[in-house]
């Protein structure tokens, strides 16, 4: 089944990096075109990609569309080799984010475009009881998800034991004894974020090294999970940069 890619950001990112689109369709306008809607233009001319017009009304079938819609390939997910490989490509130390039971496509595509920004290596998903990568994911990912390495496992408690086997050490973010920024972020490590109801797993809570917290001083206390997986990925990008 095809992917729908909706808004300027998210479409103009799926072409520059390299996705194999089928068409694009563009809202009918009577003024000049936007600067963003132009670049999707030129870049579905170079590379042969058909863009079609549409008015209005039939777009509005799409909520979110921007005045964008294409037609993608489905999503390539790829395997924790392949993450490991990217960060000894780069040079670094693998920085990794396992995903137990997200469901909320929006935080996925948080987490994508957070795990992008702050330079991690991939993002690992179960193939049951957990959201995969969808139109929304790439939308809210606005582009990241193009970039960002993702794969689907059959069970995360195992993959865990096959990334301590490749030398990382797995923190799981959750209520634990030690904070989050008592501990040596800089070797090769994956953070854990549970799902938004129950949280991480018995079993693969039980797999991790170690369980860290967020400090909480409110009268929540818990985070979403995306908000605490962008807290436990720049506490990594800041103790390797410094």
């Amino acid at each position: 089944m095809a992917d729908l890619i909706l808004g300027r950001n998210a479409v103009l990112e799926a072409l520059k990096s390299g996705r194999n689109i089928d068409k694009i369709t563009l809202q009918k306008t009577d003024g000049p075109a936007a600067r963003p809607i132009r670049e999707i233009i030129t870049r579905a001319k170079e590379r042969k990609i058909p863009v079609y017009y549409s008015d209005k009304a039939h777009m509005d079938k799409t909520p979110n569309h921007q005045g964008v819609i294409a037609v993608a390939s489905d999503f390539e997910y790829c395997q924790i080799s392949d993450m490991l490989k990217r960060a000894e490509e780069r040079g670094e130390k693998p920085l990794l984010v396992i995903l137990d039971g997200i469901e909320d496509p929006h935080n996925l595509g948080a987490i994508m475009r957070t795990a992008e920004c702050a330079g991690a290596h991939g993002i690992i998903i179960p193939k049951r009881h957990s959201v995969s990568v969808n139109e929304t994911v790439l939308k809210t990912s606005a582009g990241a998800a193009e970039y960002m390495l993702c794969a689907r496992v059959t069970n995360i408690a195992n993959t865990i034991d096959e990334l301590k086997e490749a030398g990382l050490w797995i923190y799981a973010c959750d209520m634990g004894d030690g904070l989050i920024y008592d501990q040596d972020l800089t070797g090769p490590v994956a953070v854990v974020v549970g799902s938004e109801g129950f949280g991480i797993s018995r079993l693969v809570k039980e797999k991790c090294d170690f369980v860290v917290s967020i400090p909480m001083s409110g009268n929540i206390n818990s985070l979403n999970a995306s908000n605490a997986a962008a807290i436990f990925l720049y506490e990594a990008v800041r103790q390797r940069l410094g």
